[in-house]
């Protein structure tokens, strides 16, 4: 298994500034790289992530800083749960953990062949075989389409009805062009985990929760979740009129700079050579 590194963990930092006795939202926990980071600037941070897995390390995360961190075993979108005022900044490192890939059993890599679940939530209900075999050929063609940018969407929807595949490496074979099955299996796995969904409800609960002055960070790996998370914060950002003050125009949020990987991070951490990573504040 390779190691995890956090991807634009130093543009993050520097972005959210002095940490010190600040409460941060971990949205995406995954290896813990993020918190670590947080707690040991100085913050108290609540993390988030669904899949059970990562359990034992948030564990021992709490067994070195005690009740500075609060690990929560659910979805990110459980952030809308939170009282207003509740957290200073937010950071979301998007999209799938380089520890699920690299664990074969889990059905996200067609490296290895293993039963087609992709569920990042054991406790969900529909894995990706079940997925394929529920939706009708033209639902199968509009989520590979919209989630992978699949632009044989409706054939390869129908050769998926057709044979059903249950494990990662009939998902592969079906395929066979492999610039078509990496977009495949993303598709699937964004679907199968409702991931734009998920998005969706914890930015419009951070819009309204999160304190002025607090930002919210987020790190994105592929352009669907990057043009959702854009999109979101440019309707935060949107200059309306002030009913108090008719003549003036204002707005919740201002944005930060959007910043990618340098060369030397891409080199040294491969994974990060897609990344994003956008901010607004609260004013």
């Amino acid at each position: 298994m390779t190691k995890h590194i956090p991807v634009l963990l130093d543009a993050v930092m520097t972005t959210l500034g002095d940490i010190r006795g600040r409460h941060i939202v971990d949205c995406t926990f995954g290896a813990g790289g993020y918190t670590r980071a947080f707690l040991e600037h100085g913050a108290d941070v609540i993390a988030f992530d669904r899949d059970k897995n990562v359990v034992a390390d948030a564990e021992k995360i709490i067994s070195e800083y005690g009740d500075r961190f609060r690990f929560i075993n659910s979805a990110f979108s459980d952030i809308q749960n939170f009282e207003a005022n509740e957290f200073d900044d937010v950071v979301f490192d998007l999209g799938i953990s380089s520890m699920q890939i690299d664990n074969g059993d889990r059905g996200f890599s067609f490296r290895y062949d293993a039963p087609l679940d992709m569920r990042m939530d054991e406790k969900l209900k529909t894995n990706a075989t079940d997925l394929i075999r529920e939706k009708s050929a033209s639902e199968l063609a509009d989520i590979l389409y919209e989630y992978g940018d699949v632009k044989k969407s409706h054939m390869f929807a129908k050769i998926l009805k057709q044979a059903l595949p249950e494990t990662t490496f009939e998902l592969r074979d079906l395929i066979k062009n492999p610039r078509d099955v990496a977009p495949v299996f993303q598709a699937l796995r964004i679907a199968v985990n409702d991931e734009m969904g998920q998005i969706r409800i914890a930015l419009n609960a951070v819009r309204t929760k999160l304190r002025s002055g607090g930002r919210c960070i987020c790190v994105t790996f592929h352009s669907i979740e990057d043009r959702l998370v854009k999109n979101a914060f440019n309707e935060w950002c949107a200059v309306v009129g002030d009913a108090r003050l008719p003549n003036v125009a204002t707005s919740d949020y201002k944005k930060l700079k959007t910043l990618t990987p340098s060369v030397a991070e891409i080199e040294n951490n491969p994974r990060a050579r897609s990344a994003h990573m956008r901010g607004v504040e609260k004013l």
